[in-house]
């Protein structure tokens, strides 16, 4: 039972003031967004830190089910699951999220990554309206929107890393810094 008070501290040290584990769902979605925004309020937290806050976390969450997706009828349940974790500091919100996804899309994933850290705010701003004017999008997305969104709201660049889980499998972990206002 050590490994509680483990987590407990852990949860402690890095701040962090919501977790989840597990397959995640729309309904999972919309529990966690208003646990959340639940958490902010309680707080006392600044509307327009709160958007910001809740705008990455939409963005976030809906890549995770978009991939969930992908994974739904794997053979590994494992492949299923994904975290989603948000952190407090004094002056900025971390908001963290991992998933596994298939080896096969990080080169691509990562090329947007460092398309969209390699801009400023107004590279940003045109590379949004490109996209959209463009029509890359699919009903999947997949255009990197919402990568470029987070990007935005955060003014600063996105942290990424890929850890390998499976000969396939690779875990992506994202995490979004935005100021407290």
């Amino acid at each position: 039972m050590k490994y509680i008070y483990d987590l407990h501290n852990t949860m402690l040290n890095e701040n962090l003031i919501l977790v989840y584990e597990g397959e995640f769902t729309q309904e999972i979605t919309k529990s966690v967004l208003a646990m959340a925004e639940r958490n902010m309020d309680s707080m006392g937290e600044e509307s327009s830190t709160k958007r910001k806050v809740f705008n990455v976390m939409v963005e976030c969450l809906q890549n995770i089910v978009k991939h969930g997706e992908e994974h739904r009828n794997s053979d590994d349940p494992s492949k299923n699951n994904a975290i989603f974790m948000i952190g407090k500091r004094e002056d900025e919100y971390l908001v963290i999220s991992g998933n596994p996804i298939k080896d096969e899309h990080i080169s691509s994933l990562k090329e947007k990554l460092e398309e969209i850290n390699s801009l400023d705010k107004d590279g940003l701003k045109q590379l949004y309206k490109s996209i959209i004017k463009s029509g890359e999008l699919s009903d999947k997305g997949g255009a990197g929107l919402g990568f470029v969104d987070m990007a935005r709201k955060s003014g600063r660049k996105l942290l990424y890393d890929f850890h390998p889980m499976t000969d396939q499998y690779s875990f992506f972990s994202l995490t979004t810094v935005i100021a407290r206002a």
